[in-house]
């Protein structure tokens, strides 16, 4: 009964798509999960949901995903949920443990290889043999194109046909990468390292190859779990492969509109596929948005609506769950200072209104753009962390945190609480908790050891769990030695704790995290989609990066473009993928400099209307005047509309115009739906500028409010001022 309860209670809460999911029978299941829909706990309540009602043993399931972060926090919810024992890593840590648990038995009692942390020294090395003589960047690039190779199971002697055939745009003549590739595959082995790729390949090779290693895998896991399936690439589906033997107890989620990393090798064809390659498959889709307002998700939905191909098959139309908020702005800007300039106020505006600037992101298409928006959030006083410029752990000032740490440990008494250990620790370094400096590089500095100490409030708040029995555990407090081995775990793993700061990230790393207020600039053609998308595939999946854009603010979405990169520069369209909205709204001005010769800088903006009912975001200038979509259902005032009708047919005879001059049809519909009170609700409606407001405006709330057409105008005759 209390097994039964548990089980019971994984469901409470649930939605009917994510309860399915939850409740599909053990077998192949595929859950199709649109952004914001609660894929994690839909998986997390699976795993804990069967292994609670006794049908799995926890210690029996491997779930695996991309990234540390994802890895943790799924093992975060299984614990909360009372699953303890569920090995939740990404494919490399998976595939590190067995490879590293195995070795003695498969290298013949050798120990396994030196693990490289990054190719670049090597393929350096390995093109300098070959005669190419390569700076980092190139060299990175170079790296990059042997990932792919390998990731895609493509040998060095078969990489020009390969790349030929995938439509690379390969960093040097193919035939050239291909002689730095088996370079580089040379030093690795007469320097007796591996790389990641190598490291995948050697689980799969122990598993095909020593039947003895594949039993003792097998008995080990027995249930699968696959998050983000559409960035799977085929090395990591042959492993996946090796694992499952051909058994089906497999649980697969992803979303092919979120497929953005093909130039990697992931492709979504194995989840496109899934339903084809097991005929049995239990197919779910979550379509219900937690995260975003209507007005984000119709925004979303419009723009991936266009979608061409194959991850268009899978394509989900999303609902807004949340109540509604204001809808996204569109901003055109006459050159990029200016657009930087200006989301650097408006940043500065929402943190001064009490939004949390690590809860505002400014993301771009490539990480160049984010030098005019580190200078523009400077000048307004606006902290700011770029995302991957440098990784958290590999900063000076916290390498030298984590020594002071480790020294604290033999120092401060073990009963000292968590948090107070680290504060204490951390003045031996110069850090005050209440004293950020002034300057760029100082402030950086303090808000990363201030990080440090919000992450040990975060690490304090989650007990140690210390088995004592098969059946039973005990918690004790976490302790400064606990808080440095897991700082050293995090640190080999890359974990990179948030600080308080508003992101700027690329649209590529912003993927899997969310914020209150997105900022997406840069959207003009040539840049949003890259003038490097040049196949209609490449294209699409520059569509689906501007769609997991948008997909990751929760309340606040701007975006906004450029007419030209520097002032006076070369005009530029804007982004094909954005709603082809009617531009000929007011304009602001914003001064643009100083001096007697300064320019003014004028920016449009362009409201994006969204339907005040099911939050779609409406194109067609009728479906705008209504404010809704034609499909969904009016709530029409059929006696207002009658009198508006002979109200508007009076006053057009009166004019000697036709009756559309005055307000067209689908003004009064609008007019008779929504039921405006004051003046600001009238001027809302698509139609009424202040010039009809002035005319027309004293009639209509009049008419509104339940007055005659002959009280409003008996004998009143409307002249148009000239």
């Amino acid at each position: 009964m209390a097994v039964h309860s548990a089980s019971e209670h994984v469901l409470a809460g649930l939605d009917p798509e994510q309860r399915s999911a939850v409740t599909a029978p053990a077998g192949p299941v595929c859950i199709l999960a649109g952004a914001g829909t609660g894929k994690t706990r839909a998986i997390t309540s699976r795993i804990a949901h069967r292994a609670l009602s006794g049908e799995i043993s926890p210690r029996h399931v491997l779930a695996v995903t991309f990234t540390a972060r994802a890895a943790a926090e799924m093992r975060h919810r299984l614990t909360l949920l009372g699953a303890h024992g569920v090995q939740a890593r990404t494919f490399h840590a998976a595939a590190l443990r067995q490879v590293r648990y195995f070795a003695p038995r498969l290298l013949s009692g050798r120990a396994m290889p030196e693990l490289l942390d990054s190719k670049v020294r090597l393929v350096t090395l390995a093109a300098a043999r070959v005669g190419l003589r390569t700076d980092r960047a190139a060299a990175r690039d170079l790296a990059g194109e042997i990932e792919w190779a390998k990731s895609s199971l493509v040998e060095p002697t078969d990489y020009v046909v390969a790349a030929a055939r995938a439509l690379r745009d390969t960093p040097h003549e193919p035939a050239k990468v291909a002689e730095v590739f088996t370079a580089y595959e040379q030093l690795k082995r007469s320097n007796g390292v591996i790389d990641f790729e190598d490291m995948l390949r050697a689980a799969v090779w122990g598993i095909e190859e020593h039947p003895d290693v594949g039993e003792q895998i097998r008995t080990q896991y027995r249930h699968f779990v696959v998050d983000e399936y559409q960035d799977v690439n085929p090395l990591q589906q042959r492993l996946l492969d090796a694992w499952l033997a051909g058994r089906n107890d497999l649980t697969v989620v992803g979303d092919a509109s979120q497929t953005i990393y093909s130039f990697t090798g992931a492709t979504s064809a194995y989840l496109v596929d899934f339903p084809r390659r097991h005929r049995n498959a239990t197919v779910v889709r979550l379509v219900r948005d937690y995260r975003s307002t209507p007005q984000v998700v119709g925004l979303a939905n419009a723009v991936i609506s266009q979608a061409r191909g194959t991850e268009a098959r899978l394509r989900l139309e999303l609902s807004g769950q949340r109540p509604p908020g204001p809808e996204p702005d569109l901003r055109i800007f006459t050159d990029e200072p200016a657009e930087a300039n200006a989301v650097a106020a408006r940043c500065r505006a929402l943190i001064d209104a009490g939004t949390p600037a690590k809860e505002i992101a400014v993301l771009f298409r490539v990480n160049a753009q984010s030098e005019a928006y580190e200078k523009a959030l400077t000048e307004a006083a606006v902290p700011y962390v770029v995302q991957g410029a440098e990784r958290f752990f590999e900063r000076t000032e916290v390498r030298q945190a984590m020594v002071a740490l480790r020294a604290a440990t033999r120092s401060i008494p073990g009963e000292t609480p968590l948090p107070a250990a680290v504060v204490e620790a951390l003045t031996a370094v110069g850090w005050a908790p209440d004293a950020p400096p002034a300057g760029g590089a100082a402030r950086e500095r303090w808000e990363a050891l201030s990080a440090l100490v919000q992450l040990s409030e975060e690490y304090a708040a989650s007990p140690e769990v210390v088995p004592i029995g098969e059946a039973a555990s005990v918690e004790r407090p976490v302790t400064l030695t606990d808080f440095t081995e897991e700082l050293a775990r995090r640190a080999a793993q890359q974990h990179v704790p948030t600080v308080d700061g508003v992101t700027l990230a690329s649209l590529h790393s912003a993927k899997g995290l969310e914020w209150d207020a997105v900022f997406l600039v840069g959207l003009a053609e040539g840049t949003m989609p890259t003038t490097y998308a040049k196949t209609v595939e490449q294209v699409e999946e520059e569509r689906r990066l501007l769609y997991v854009g948008i997909t990751r603010a929760r309340q606040w979405l701007w975006l906004s473009y450029a007419a030209a990169r520097s002032p006076g520069g070369r005009a530029r369209r804007p982004s094909r993928f954005l709603p082809q909205l009617d531009r000929s709204g007011g304009t602001e001005r914003a001064a643009g400099g100083t001096g007697p010769a300064a320019k003014r800088t004028e920016r449009r903006r362009t409201q994006i209307v969204s339907c005040r009912i099911c939050g779609a975001t409406l194109l067609a200038g009728p479906d705008r005047k209504l404010g809704r979509c034609p499909t969904c259902p009016s709530d029409i005032d059929d006696e207002l509309h009658e009198r508006l009708r002979e109200w508007r047919q009076r006053v057009a005879g009166a004019q000697k115009v036709p009756a559309y001059v005055v307000f067209t049809d689908a003004t009064l519909i609008a007019l008779a739906e929504r039921r405006p009170e004051r003046s600001e609700e009238l001027i809302a409606i698509a139609g009424i500028g202040p010039r009809k407001l002035g005319l027309y405006g004293e009639s209509v709330l009049a008419l509104v409010g339940g007055a005659g057409v002959d009280d409003v105008c008996p004998e009143k005759t409307f002249e148009i001022s000239s």
